[in-house]
């Protein structure tokens, strides 16, 4: 799992944090290569890049910090006979949990770099932890062409990434669903899905169990995102790429935010997987899946958030400057940024 934090504090002080892992690491590199920290100090934030020593603010205000936060590689473990990658993982996450509800304690706006989408364990818990505090009640933007909405019952790979979504509305290992605290991160009425294109219709359950009716953390993706009512027929929850085509990415991002205001929530978190944007702009990522969003769409539901009142964190998953191609993707994900903290064409 990659994670990288860094964040926005408008209008005096920045922190940027890394949590790092070998490779993992690479994706928030190639973040800042492309220009991350000169975009938002150009748009009038002020940011502290604690990985090159640059700073840039007031030193009046409370220190800079970086946190790493070390993950075992999957080799490392297995030469242990360890095979359970969670163990590491929900240790992470309850590192960046405790990390983002810092830095929301402080007034600041985190905003998450990565890496792999197990990461949003971390950051949600962290969020809800807050929201808890400060009675604040949390809505979440799940931008991305995979529902993530697996558990260890139903999942064919058993990749944890796979899973963040089950996990902050309660479903799953309890070492991942204990990350903050043993209780659901999010009300799955206060999720909504935008670019969904590659949802498993069969579990790994349900495929050795054939004929038989799965529990409720047995059954296939499809059917738990029907249980709770994210299916196709959602006109304001569940926007797949066949609805963006129909509805025009306007209208999506329009009745995603009316649903998030009708429900009272006053916290958005926006979590976008770079997958969510077809592999034709940005190649740089885990699973890329054809049929995904333009770089128009994309930039247009992040210029709207930006105008959001209630957006107040986003991460960034699945930058993999490996598979990229001349940091296309990365560069493409400093952009949207951009966009999510209010730059404009004119």
């Amino acid at each position: 799992m990659d994670l990288g934090v860094e964040r926005k504090i408008s209008p005096d002080t920045g922190t940027d944090v890394n949590l790092k892992r070998r490779g993992v690491d690479m994706g928030p590199s190639a973040l800042r290569m492309a220009g991350l920290s000169e975009q938002l100090r150009h748009l009038g934030h002020t940011v502290i890049d604690m990985e090159v020593g640059a700073a840039n603010g007031d030193s009046g205000k409370r220190p800079a910090q970086i946190i790493d936060i070390p993950i075992e590689t999957a080799e490392t473990l297995a030469a242990q006979g360890n095979i359970d990658h969670r163990d590491a993982i929900a240790d992470a996450c309850n590192k960046l949990c405790r990390t983002v509800e810092d830095c929301l304690s402080h007034g600041e706006f985190p905003l998450v770099l990565g890496g792999d989408h197990a990461m949003a364990i971390g950051t949600v818990a962290g969020i809800a932890n807050h929201c808890r505090q400060t009675n604040q009640k949390l809505g979440v933007l799940w931008v991305d062409a995979h529902a993530d909405i697996n558990t260890p019952q139903s999942s064919k790979s058993q990749n944890v990434h796979g899973m963040p979504v089950a996990v902050i509305i309660g479903q799953g290992d309890l070492r991942l669903t204990s990350v903050g605290g043993n209780f659901p991160k999010l009300d799955p009425e206060c999720l909504v899905y935008i670019g969904l294109r590659d949802v498993e219709h069969e579990s790994e359950w349900q495929k050795n169990h054939p004929g038989q009716k799965p529990n409720t953390e047995e059954m296939s993706e499809v059917d738990r995102l029907k249980a709770l009512g994210l299916h196709g027929d959602s006109e304001t929850r569940s926007f797949t790429m066949s609805k963006v085509d129909e509805l025009g990415i306007s209208e999506v991002i329009s009745r995603s935010l009316e649903h998030m205001q009708k429900i009272g929530v006053t916290y958005l978190h926006v979590s976008f997987d770079l997958d969510s944007v077809d592999p034709i702009y940005a190649p740089g990522v885990g699973t890329p899946v054809p049929g995904g969003l333009t770089n128009r769409e994309a930039h247009s539901i992040m210029e709207a958030i930006a105008l959001s009142p209630i957006f107040k964190s986003l991460e960034i998953a699945e930058v993999n400057p490996i598979l990229d191609e001349r940091n296309k993707s990365a560069e493409l994900a400093v952009d949207l940024i951009a966009s999510s903290m209010g730059k404009k064409i004119l």
